[in-house]
C-alpha cells in the first residue's frame, strides 16, 4: 500500500485520506495504549475514559494538520507537555507522542515559511523539554529529556525544511526552462516571421517597380507583375498564419516549408531578377531529414536568395543542397555586386546563423573572392532508426 502510495502522484483527496488513517492510528491505537501504561514508582492512575481522551486528543489533530499546520503542531506539544507532567502518560511511554509531535513538526516545516516554522518548533521544543525535565529524577536524566525533546522534534522539522527547500528549488528550476522556452520560441517565431516578410516584400517591392515602370507603355507587363504580387501576397499570408499558429495549440495550418519545397522558391526568386539554378543532390531518401532541419535549410537558402534580390540583382546564382547520411550542406553563391555597406552582419545572417547554431553546424557568409557573395551551411541530424 504505501510502495503504491510513493509511485505515483497524490491527489489531495488521497493525502486527507492518508491524513485521516494515520490520526486513526495515531490517536485511536498508539497515544491511547500509551497513556494506559501505569508509572514504574507510583503516580496518577487515571480512569480509562481519560487515557483515551488524551490519547485521541494527541492523534485526531493530525487529520488537520495540512490545513493548519501551525495550530495542530502547538495543540499536540501543549496536551503532550500536559500529559507528560500530569504522569497520564509516563516519561518512559513518551515515544507516542514523540510520534505525533515529530509528524505534525514536519508539516510546519514543509508548509510554512522558514523563520515563522523554526520559531514554532523553538517554543514547542522549550515546552516539551520543561515537561521532560520536570518529571525527571536527577540531573542526568534531565540533560537525557532535553536531548530526547530534541530528537522529538529537531529531526523532524528538518526533513521538512529540506523538502521545502528541494521544492522551492525544482520551481524556480522550473520557472527558469519556462522562461526559457519561451524566450526561444519568441526568437524563433521571431526568425519565422523576419524570413517570410523580408523575402515577399523584396520581390512584391521589385515587380511594384515593374508594374509601374510599364504600366502605360506595356498594360499586359504590368499586369503579369500585379499577377505575381498577388500570388506572392497570398503565399506570404499562408506562411504567416502557419507561423502564428504555433500560439494557438487548437489550430492547424499548412506544414511547416522544407526540401521539397525548394523549387518553388527558387521559381519565384527568378521573377524578381536573379536567375537561380536550383541543384539538390540527394543520397538519403525522402524523409530521411527531420521536418526542423528541413525548415532550417529552406529557411537558409530563401534569406540567401533574397539578399541577392534586395542587394545583387540582377544576378546569376547557384543554390546546392547536398543530403547526405547524417548531414545537410547549403552553398548558395551569386555573381553580383553589392554595395559595401551592405556586406555586414544584417538580421538575415543573424537568422542563418542562428538557425545552424541550433542544429550544431557551422555556417559561414562573406564576400567571393572573384566577386559575389557565398552563404555556406552544414547542418548535422540524426538518422532515424
Amino acid at each position: 500500500m504505501i510502495a503504491l502510495l510513493l509511485s505515483r502522484r497524490l491527489r489531495p483527496m488521497d493525502l486527507y485520506i492518508l491524513d485521516a488513517v494515520l490520526a486513526v492510528a495515531v490517536g485511536g491505537l498508539l497515544c491511547p495504549y500509551a497513556a494506559l501504561e501505569s508509572p514504574l514508582h507510583g503516580g496518577v492512575r487515571e480512569p480509562l475514559l481519560v487515557s483515551v481522551l488524551v490519547g485521541m486528543t494527541l492523534g485526531l489533530p493530525l487529520a488537520v494538520r495540512r490545513r493548519w499546520p501551525v495550530p495542530v503542531a502547538i495543540a499536540i506539544s501543549s496536551i503532550s507537555t500536559v500529559a507528560l507532567v500530569t504522569g497520564v502518560i509516563p516519561n518512559f511511554a513518551a515515544a507516542a507522542p514523540a510520534f505525533a509531535i515529530g509528524l505534525s513538526f514536519y508539516t510546519v516545516a514543509v508548509s510554512t515559511a522558514t523563520r515563522r516554522s523554526m520559531i514554532c518548533a523553538a517554543g514547542c521544543l522549550a515546552l516539551v523539554s520543561v515537561a521532560l525535565v520536570l518529571t525527571a529524577g536527577d540531573l542526568w536524566s534531565r540533560t537525557g529529556a532535553v536531548a530526547y525533546a530534541a530528537v522529538m522534534i529537531a529531526p523532524a522539522w528538518l526533513i521538512g525544511w529540506l523538502i521545502r527547500e528541494r521544492r522551492a528549488l525544482a520551481a524556480r528550476q522550473g520557472e527558469h526552462l519556462i522562461r526559457q522556452a519561451t524566450t526561444e520560441e519568441r526568437l524563433r517565431v521571431a526568425r519565422e516571421l523576419h524570413d517570410v516578410v523580408a523575402h515577399t516584400l523584396s520581390l512584391i517591392v521589385v515587380k511594384a517597380a515593374v508594374a509601374n515602370h510599364v504600366a502605360e507603355a506595356d498594360p499586359r507587363e504590368a499586369g503579369a507583375a500585379l499577377r505575381v504580387i498577388e500570388e506572392t501576397g497570398r503565399t506570404a499570408l499562408t506562411d504567416i498564419r502557419r507561423v502564428l499558429g504555433v500560439l494557438r495549440e487548437e489550430t492547424s495550418y499548412a506544414p511547416a516549408p522544407g526540401l521539397d519545397e525548394l523549387p518553388g522558391l527558387a521559381e519565384r526568386a527568378t521573377i524578381g531578377g536573379v536567375d537561380v539554378r536550383l541543384d539538390i543532390r540527394r543520397e538519403e531518401p525522402d524523409g530521411a531529414v527531420p521536418e526542423s532541419v528541413g525548415l532550417a535549410v529552406y529557411r537558409i537558402v530563401q534569406e540567401a536568395v533574397t539578399n541577392v534580390v534586395k542587394h545583387a540583382a540582377p544576378a546569376a546564382c547557384r543554390a546546392t543542397v547536398t543530403v547526405t547520411p547524417g548531414e545537410v550542406r547549403v552553398e548558395v553563391i551569386d555573381d553580383g555586386r553589392r554595395p559595401i555597406g551592405v556586406i555586414g552582419e544584417g538580421h538575415g545572417l543573424v537568422g542563418m546563423r542562428e538557425r545552424v547554431a541550433v542544429h550544431g553546424g557551422d555556417f559561414r557568409a562573406g564576400p567571393r573572392a572573384g566577386g559575389g557573395f557565398a552563404v555556406t551551411a552544414r547542418l548535422p541530424y540524426r538518422v532515424a532508426a
